[in-house]
């Protein structure tokens, strides 16, 4: 057995449709209340405020509903882990090649600077999917 099926979580990816519809707008707002900060220090400090700000609110709003929507449905009564990995591997990766679209033409990061943005990116996403654990943990998304 593997370690997340063993935990008594709210399995999202079991979840009804709608009820992933109702928790959308909460964890979207969540998601960039935790990751925002880390990303406004984190990036590249050769990107203004405003587009550090921007990046926090548009990455997610770009992965987020496919997270919380397309793959639950994907992913309906496969074992936690499996929607885990797809779905915590997926959010960084998409929004490292969004940010890599949105900035590669500017010529303004130098190779460390684009590494330095790509692990905020990651570490943002590692800290929501934590902070959603621990929420899930207490039973908190019970609310919903």
């Amino acid at each position: 057995m593997f370690l997340f099926d063993e935990v008594d979580f709210v399995q999202t990816q079991n979840l009804p449709l709608g009820d992933l519809w109702y928790f959308l707008p909460f964890g979207y707002l969540l998601t960039i209340l935790i990751e925002t900060p880390i990303l406004l220090i984190g990036l590249s400090s050769k990107l203004t405020f405003r587009h550090r700000l921007m990046c926090g609110v548009w990455l997610t709003a770009c992965t987020y509903p496919i997270v919380v929507l397309v793959l639950p449905t994907i992913f309906l009564g496969e074992p936690r882990w499996l929607y885990l990995l797809v779905a915590e591997t997926f959010a960084p990766v998409a929004e490292c090649f969004l940010f890599w679209l949105a900035f590669r033409g500017r010529g303004t990061l130098p190779s460390f600077e684009w590494i330095r943005s790509f692990v905020a990116i990651v570490v943002a996403n590692l800290a929501s999917f934590a902070v959603g654990e621990l929420l899930n943990f207490y039973r908190w998304f019970g609310l919903f």
